[in-house]
């Protein structure tokens, strides 16, 4: 089943459209999660959660949009949700410290630099430089303008940029390229 055929079916499908789902963004998403929080586990915790969001809200979804920017769009609201309930147990002291040899795969200093950005900047240099999504399929993930998520790229991009001491240079050169 090809992406179209799967946003027609979505809707009113079952299991068998969940694991479709599944297949073809997966491993999409769990990415992105693992972009935005940072934490392998808390990513994986996420991925599970959106697509079991999407099957309990699939008759939600209307025509005309992309399956894979709702899908986006659960799994960003689900990524901000966890962000605020660590946020809430740290500030109250609470501290669940998991086991050293997690799988991560960013390296320390860019996690840092990722830490200082919001979720939401974070999830968005994440579209821009990892998906290579544009402005116009962003507008749907995230409620904003173009415009608007431009300019809050930029500021998040040189935000990074400082962080890493100059190492920004990357995302200059993939958008130069753009």
């Amino acid at each position: 089943m090809d992406e179209s055929e799967l946003s027609s079916s979505f809707p009113g499908g079952g299991e068998e459209e969940l694991q479709e789902a599944i297949r073809l963004y997966g491993q999409k998403i769990l990415r992105y999660c693992h972009n935005i929080l940072c934490d392998y586990y808390e990513a994986q915790d996420a991925a599970q959660m959106t697509f079991i969001k999407a099957y309990e809200k699939r008759r939600s979804f209307t025509g005309g949009t992309s399956l894979s920017s709702w899908l986006y769009r659960i799994a960003y609201t689900t990524c901000v949700d966890i962000t605020r309930r660590k946020k809430f147990l740290l500030f109250g002291l609470i501290y669940d410290k998991r086991e050293e040899n997690r799988p991560d795969f960013i390296r320390e200093d860019l996690k840092a630099a990722l830490l200082t950005l919001s979720p939401k900047d974070r999830a968005l240099i994440f579209s821009r430089v990892i998906d290579e999504r544009d402005y116009a399929e962003l507008e749907s993930v995230y409620h904003a303008s173009a415009s608007a998520l431009r300019k809050r790229y930029e500021r998040a991009r040189k935000k990074l940029a400082r962080r890493l001491n100059g190492g920004g240079a990357c995302f200059t050169r993939l958008e130069e390229s753009q």
